[in-house]
């Protein structure tokens, strides 16, 4: 009988020690796991004011090219005035060449 309970001892301090080191293996995992949710945590943070950036500078490049079309219209607005400008002149010089050729014009 003191065989039987020196084994069922044995093996109680087995499993006693194959649970501590699944403690303590489930410790480790543990902490391995906090410390990946911290870099992760922290890498969102750096992520986050990496977005905050592009968008600022998508923001700013946005303007400057509504900007640019704004000149760009404005440009062609004052180019069709002087187009028109033009024209008019060339009327009036052709017009007045035609009237210099007419009889009784003004030559």
């Amino acid at each position: 009988m003191a065989e039987r309970v020196a084994a069922v001892a044995r093996r109680g301090r087995v499993a006693s020690e194959e649970a501590a080191s699944a403690a303590q293996e489930a410790a480790e995992a543990a902490n391995a796991t906090a410390e990946a949710a911290q870099s992760a945590l922290e890498a969102m943070k750096l992520a986050e004011i990496s977005a905050t950036k592009t968008a600022s500078a998508a923001k700013l490049a946005a303007l400057s090219l509504d900007a640019d079309l704004a000149d760009a219209v404005s440009e062609a607005a004052l180019a069709d005035v002087e187009e028109a400008a033009a024209q008019n002149r060339y009327r009036d010089a052709t017009k007045r060449a035609s009237a210099g050729r007419e009889p009784g014009g003004g030559f």
